[in-house]
């Protein structure tokens, strides 16, 4: 039988773009009229669905729509999707910062979650005093803090401060804080959003470790939210995929991730972007990332092609258009840049295609974001920052079954060494 500790039951959540309750006190008495006379909330019928690239007909929003799962006891559900779909309202629905609209969910024990950098944190306090405040929200005696307190402060090592006011404390310190105190104080069920990301790459990798401890050594349950796929894929053991406030996928984490990055990867139309710059007389329409053969995933050490289609509003020649793209991964490390300018290339009259190809894939496996520039006789034409992801697959860069230890680079070069 399945031990069952957390249950959502067709949780929606629904906004009024720029307004509080509906907006207008007619629209809130209305409904109101409504519930007292034991009838459905008549905005509830009506609505957009959550796709913020799009422009809708209705002042009202879904920012979820009928989301349904369950977790057991001791597993970690990863929760993934692109920025905007829906994966932080989730969470503070789970964490009752805020109510669902409708539907409701059922707990089986205390619930710590870590959302955005210093909430529940009081500034003018002290990290120590804040720790106790935490541990009181959650329902556990001085004593019960006290026995965790060394613990705490050893593992977020911010032991020279934690008798200093919590608003002096850096981002960083603040996350890794927050975190000790969220994971050592022995919630039920722990909730992290992406606010790890602020943490350098040490601590997120201590971090890790501390949630697999949790859910395998402790039997706790923990929900996790990262656009990291590789801390998704090495922590979670079942998983879930959010678009446009919707779940579209749930199951393992490996078929989760295929899904999410299988979507990432279709023809992506760069020309439905809204947030871009420049003077727009050559645009990015769409971009395809493929491998050997177009149907093929790109891997680490064979040939990639990131293709792009261009609306050449002014049918120019290649040679007044400059193109560039700026290449990072999962934590905005910028890894490489390419550029038309780099290179002799030959003009062609009218272009309304760019080819980019990497005779030899440097990226190691994972999942990247490329920004992307269009110029026009030395003037801004097209950017888009974060335009597009793409994953790559394990592959072999150098000699077969040689591998780079793992952390050690996500860029592979080509080189010679002798021993003279």
């Amino acid at each position: 039988m399945k031990d069952i500790i957390l249950k959502a039951e067709n949780i929606s959540k629904q906004y009024r773009l720029g307004q509080v309750g509906t907006g207008t006190l007619s629209h809130d008495l209305n409904r109101w009229w409504h519930q007292v006379r034991g009838k459905e909330n008549p905005y509830l019928k009506i609505g957009d669905t959550n796709d913020r690239s799009t422009k809708g007909e209705s002042d009202y929003v879904w920012a979820l729509q009928d989301i349904n799962f369950e977790v057991e006891r001791g597993e970690v559900l990863g929760i993934i999707g692109k920025n905007g779909a829906g994966k932080s309202t989730l969470l503070k629905i789970l964490s009752r910062v805020t109510a669902p609209t409708t539907g409701n969910i059922k707990f089986g024990g205390r619930v710590a979650s870590l959302l955005e950098v210093g909430t529940g944190f009081n500034g003018e306090m002290t990290g120590r005093e804040n720790i106790y405040l935490n541990g009181a929200i959650l329902g556990m005696t001085k004593k019960e803090i006290a026995s965790k307190i060394d613990e705490i402060i050893d593992f977020s090592g911010c032991e020279r401060y934690i008798d200093t006011p919590v608003k002096r404390y850096s981002s960083g310190m603040t996350v890794r804080l927050a975190f000790a105190v969220a994971a050592f104080l022995e919630p039920e069920i722990l909730i992290i959003d992406e606010v790890l990301a602020v943490g350098d790459a040490e601590f997120q990798k201590k971090a890790i470790g501390k949630m697999q401890d949790i859910s395998k050594g402790e039997g706790r349950t923990v929900l996790f939210v990262s656009h990291n796929m590789a801390a998704v894929k090495s922590l979670c053991t079942r998983g879930i995929v959010l678009e446009h406030g919707k779940v579209v996928f749930e199951g393992g984490i490996d078929q989760t991730i295929s899904k999410y990055l299988q979507a990432e990867k279709v023809n992506i139309k760069l020309k439905d972007i809204k947030i871009r710059t420049g003077n727009k007389k050559v645009l990015f329409e769409n971009v395809k990332v493929f491998g050997a053969e177009e149907s093929v995933t790109p891997i680490t050490g064979g040939e990639m092609t990131i293709l792009f289609e261009i609306e050449n509003g002014e049918m120019l020649d290649s040679k007044n258009i400059r193109f560039d793209m700026r290449i990072e991964d999962n934590f905005g490390q910028r890894l490489a840049w390419v550029s038309s300018s780099l290179k002799e290339i030959e003009n062609i009259n009218n272009t309304n295609q760019i080819r980019l190809t990497f005779l030899k894939n440097p990226f190691d496996k994972g999942v990247y974001f490329a920004t992307i520039y269009l110029g026009v006789n030395n003037e801004d034409a097209d950017l888009i920052e974060n335009a597009f992801s793409f994953e790559v697959e394990e592959g072999d860069y150098f000699l077969p079954g040689k591998k780079i230890p793992q952390g050690q680079s996500k860029l592979f070069v080509n080189f010679e060494v002798e021993y003279l």
